[in-house]
């Protein structure tokens, strides 16, 4: 079992269930789990990547799930990536290191300058949906809806596993785990470049 992932240790599996809604296959593997860290295990370890990783993108922080989704980016984007989505990443890593509605605000002005297709703009996405409004700056607040940024992050993630090779997703979710079980362990989670 995963050991000092002090970030996630204290999530509650039972409430994050329906939110992650596995599988019957998936769901089976971790019906006995009380614990995220030996749900993401038991995951893992029975071929269910996807599935950990989405468990871990609502189990994280919202600051520190984005900062996973920007690192899983960061390691599979091509050298062509196009400048948008380069700046929506970028615009989630500033919010990351100074959080704020300004750069919240402007997270989410990037990623509608993207397609909406790349890992980079949902990271960016999730930074929008981590806030307590996704209303206009003067209007009443519109609080998110629960667990919307995990979907986003959960979603940059598989995007980066399958950008332009999508044979290398099972090696590429592992890399994904081991980078958020270090940031959920109060580590950065940084991945090298992905080698071509």
């Amino acid at each position: 079992m995963s050991q000092g992932l002090s970030k996630i240790t204290g999530k509650d599996m039972a409430a994050l269930r329906p939110v992650v809604a596995l599988p019957a296959g998936a769901a089976a593997a971790v019906r006995d789990c009380t614990h995220v860290p030996e749900a993401i295990d038991r995951l893992e370890s029975g071929g269910f990547l996807v599935e950990a990783a989405r468990l871990l993108a609502h189990s994280l922080p919202r600051r520190e799930a984005v900062w996973w989704a920007c690192m899983c980016a960061a390691h599979t984007a091509p050298p062509d990536l196009p400048e948008a989505d380069r700046q929506a990443r970028e615009a989630a890593e500033l919010w990351v290191r100074q959080q704020g509605d300004k750069n919240r605000r402007a997270a989410m002005r990037q990623a509608e300058a993207t397609s909406f297709e790349s890992p980079e703009a949902w990271a960016a996405v999730a930074v929008f949906w981590s806030g307590e409004t996704i209303g206009a700056e003067d209007q009443p607040a519109v609080p998110p809806p629960p667990h919307v940024a995990g979907k986003a992050v959960a979603g940059s993630v598989a995007l980066a596993a399958v950008r332009t090779d999508p044979k290398r997703q099972a090696i590429r979710l592992k890399r994904f785990l081991e980078s958020g079980r270090n940031i959920a362990a109060g580590g950065s989670g940084r991945l090298a470049a992905e080698d071509a």
